[in-house]
């Protein structure tokens, strides 16, 4: 997606422990892993860091969106998910952070974009694993492919490529405030 840009960058994948701490809502969550993630890169690298982190969540009938959909790593626990989630809507909650080792400064913002599901049944969800393969995307929701789109009635964002990891919007946004306006053109 960077490269989408025009932007110079190097991926780096820090190891950090994504579990979810008690009493840990998703909101807080993601927000702190993004810092996690970030501060972990500049202990080895310098100049802007961009960091992000994602959960989809799931209505829990009360209004509340509480109930994390992970990633599901198996084909039964995406049936689950996607079962649980067919008709009901799915937020992602996406935390972006830039930090700026050289000012010893970042940014963070996060974006919750609601995606309004439809009704599955077995066949298609079945089909949809099959072909797509979502085991390592929350919520086992692989949206940039056509079939995964397919899954969604409509959606709620101020930045659609948040469902995907990185709110290139926001981001670009950010990079501008740091003189960086790497649009191809």
């Amino acid at each position: 997606m960077l490269n989408q840009l025009g932007v110079v960058f190097a991926i780096v994948v820090p190891d950090i422990d994504e579990s979810r701490q008690e009493n840990e809502t998703p909101e807080q969550l993601v927000f702190r892993l993004a810092q996690e993630k970030a501060r972990k890169v500049a202990k080895t690298h310098s100049g802007l860091i961009i960091a992000s982190d994602q959960v989809a969540t799931l209505a829990d009938g009360m209004g509340v969106d509480d109930v994390v959909l992970t990633k599901p790593h198996t084909h039964e626990n995406a049936v689950r998910q996607l079962e649980k989630s067919s008709g009901n809507v799915v937020t992602f909650l996406t935390s972006l952070m830039l930090l700026n080792t050289k000012r010893i400064e970042c940014k963070q913002l996060s974006i919750y974009p609601r995606y309004f599901s439809r009704c599955w049944d077995a066949e298609t969800i079945e089909n949809y694993l099959r072909i797509d393969q979502p085991y390592q995307c929350a919520g086992s929701f692989k949206s940039e492919t056509p079939l995964g789109a397919s899954l969604f009635e409509r959606i709620e964002a101020e930045d659609a490529d948040a469902i995907v990891g990185l709110p290139l919007i926001q981001l670009t946004k950010m990079l501008k405030n740091e003189g960086i306006n790497g649009i191809k053109g």
